[in-house]
């Protein structure tokens, strides 16, 4: 089988990259409106692209309406955010604050997910999370240049909060005990179980 992108309907490529570059991990990216509302909100286009300085990199796409999810609204206008990982636990948690609400209404408060400060941030955290990013906005790229269709938020690392739940005794992280969700097509996701190992070369 031979798929032509550049044929293809933007929905028909999004589902075929998305069905075939598995598992994602999940950022849960926390900011707050410049009215002070908390949003919280999961993206799978997620990934780490540096480590000097340390830096993650989100995927905003628009919404449908062309418009600008609160996400984005936010880092925009205060420069922070906060980036959880999702353990199989707030799985369920994560997937309700998927949920369209209007700018007004805060997605913790309305899925009844707890929250916590941060240490260098204006944004809350949430509690129990395994493992949390608080993170200043390093640059915005609209993507495409023109027409843009998302925006690329590059997260420079300040500071992570590690539950010491998930740490083994030599105290580095247990994939075993952080038994984080990731996503795969459609509504399929999968946990971080199922491990082997191999030595480089």
């Amino acid at each position: 089988m031979q798929l032509d992108f550049t044929a293809l309907s933007p929905l028909d490529a999004y589902r075929w990259l998305a069905s075939s570059v598995t598992p994602r991990p999940i950022a849960w990216v926390s900011t707050r409106s410049p009215e002070g509302v908390a949003n919280l909100a999961p993206f799978s286009f997620f990934q780490v692209i540096g480590d000097n300085p340390p830096t993650l990199m989100v995927n905003v796409n628009t919404r449908d309406d062309g418009s600008l999810k609160d996400t984005l609204r936010n880092a925009q206008a205060n420069g922070e955010l906060a980036i959880q990982l999702v353990s199989h636990a707030q799985a369920e948690a994560m997937n309700a604050s998927a949920a369209i609400l209007p700018h007004e209404v805060s997605e913790f408060a309305h899925c009844g997910i707890a929250s916590v400060p941060c240490e260098r941030l204006g944004v809350p955290r949430v509690a129990g999370a395994p493992v949390t990013f608080e993170c200043r906005v390093a640059q915005i790229l609209p993507y495409p240049a023109q027409q843009p269709n998302s925006h690329l938020i590059f997260a420079e690392v300040l500071m992570a909060h590690i539950d010491d739940a998930v740490l083994n005794e030599q105290g580095r992280l247990d994939p075993l005990k952080l038994d984080l969700v990731g996503r795969l097509g459609g509504s399929a996701y999968c946990r971080t179980r199922d491990l082997f190992q191999m030595q480089r070369p």
